[in-house]
């Protein structure tokens, strides 16, 4: 038995068992997985994983896709997830810069749209914006937005995340609300949107989809996105910091269970994770990598402070000195190896993009250094895995990830000790 994917075989964690069954038809692929191996790798009895699996053909998550030869008896059926059974809106609210995707079970990318963004017009401004721009995505696409099936579904997916709201349930968010017997509607299969994920620089507050006083926009603080792009769309909502998705989408890629992804395009921000799970803080304050001030009397900052990184590299930037600004976000990325001992350190953002292999090359050359002199392993320095995507990617995997009980980036309750917090 494999326990990094145990169950329990209790009445009550039915919605959970479905989610790791789930989980592991996602990562089976096109290959897909019989229900003996889901059985052996759950920890789930066959009779259970029989009973799941049956809810979930009957739901149209689930599809038969062959036999495949066993070592004895009869041939195994084997099943695959049905990736056009539902589908995620991912939007990146840049500064300058608006992107949205609409991404299939499986996380394959179907469709997608970039345009120019207003970020200083305010929050009714761009929530008309990006409400327009979902619109357009979706009929491009042919997916149906705010059908009943897939709305239910991202409302629990966005409870479960912890900053999901749907529109016109005032339930919407509430851990409470889920249905701990069948933790997907049980629709026909038609096109339907689960839901959108957004993000954006913060700072903001996860759990409420409130925005703070995102640096150079003072007008957003206090301004609550989630629940009026919700109302607006007709569909759930959650909302998150752009390096908080980031890290979620990039540890569903396999990138690690401990490293930070540094985001540099229009600011500079990190995105944490630290036991296999993104990591933000009880108020969402975690990452806030661009704003530790490490030149005393600096330039100022538009958070009110002087000499932070992000001022400091988006200077260089502006001066054409991409060496300088990959100096200093070293001196920053090996100020936080040397707190938080992470295993790795990713680059991505437009900015890393302009100049990859100087960034790269510049931030590992400042952590090699630091190593050497404190007698320490080197921790590498790569590009992050689809980095012109990995935020808006990350965005729609708000939504998705809970359906397959993967909202934190790992099960945090997928051992036999009964405790699912």
């Amino acid at each position: 038995m494999n326990r990094a994917y145990s169950g329990v075989n209790l009445a009550v964690l039915r919605g959970h068992n479905a989610a790791l069954v789930l989980d592991l038809l996602r990562t089976a692929g096109d290959g897909g997985i019989s229900r003996l191996e889901l059985a052996e790798r759950t920890g789930l009895t066959p009779q259970g994983v029989s009973k799941i699996t049956a809810r979930l053909r009957e739901q149209g998550l689930v599809t038969d896709t062959g036999r495949r030869a066993s070592t004895g008896g009869k041939p195994r059926t084997v099943l695959r997830l049905v990736p056009d059974a539902g589908y995620a809106v991912g939007l990146h609210l840049d500064r300058d810069e608006l992107t949205a995707v609409l991404v299939d079970l499986a996380g394959t990318v179907v469709a997608e749209r970039r345009s120019p963004l207003a970020f200083g017009a305010g929050g009714d401004a761009v929530v008309e914006t990006a409400a327009s721009e979902v619109e357009a995505l979706l009929a491009g696409a042919g997916a149906e937005a705010g059908a009943e099936a897939g709305a239910e579904a991202g409302a629990e997916a966005g409870a479960e995340a912890g900053g999901g709201a749907g529109a016109g349930d005032a339930d919407a968010g509430d851990p409470g609300h889920l249905d701990a017997q069948d933790p997907v509607h049980p629709e026909p299969p038609t096109p339907r949107v689960l839901g959108v994920g957004v993000a954006l620089p913060g700072p903001l507050d996860h759990s409420s989809g409130v925005l703070h006083r995102v640096t150079g926009f003072p007008e957003w603080d206090g301004f609550p996105l989630r629940d009026a792009l919700a109302a607006r769309l007709g569909l759930p909502v959650v909302v998150d910091k752009d390096t908080n998705a980031a890290a979620l989408g990039l540890t569903l890629a396999g990138c690690g269970d401990s490293f930070a992804y540094l985001h540099l395009g229009t600011g500079l921000g990190a995105g944490l994770v630290l036991g296999g799970a993104p990591y933000r803080g009880p108020r969402t304050g975690a990452g806030e990598f661009g704003h530790q001030v490490i030149q005393l009397d600096g330039p100022p900052c538009g958070c009110g402070n002087r000499g932070c990184i992000e001022a400091l590299c988006l200077a260089a930037v502006a001066a054409g000195s991409f060496d300088e600004a990959a100096r200093v976000l070293g001196e920053g990325a090996a100020n936080m190896v040397g707190l938080l001992d992470i295993d790795l350190v990713l680059l991505g953002g437009r900015t890393v993009a302009a100049a990859e292999e100087r960034f790269v090359e510049g931030v590992r050359a400042v952590l090699g250094e630091r190593a050497r002199r404190g007698g320490t392993a080197e921790v590498p320095v790569r590009s992050a895995p689809g980095a012109e995507r990995a935020v808006v990617e990350g965005a729609a995997q708000l939504v998705l990830a809970p359906l397959f009980g993967r909202a934190h980036g790992h099960f945090p309750a997928n051992r036999n000790d009964g405790n699912l917090s």
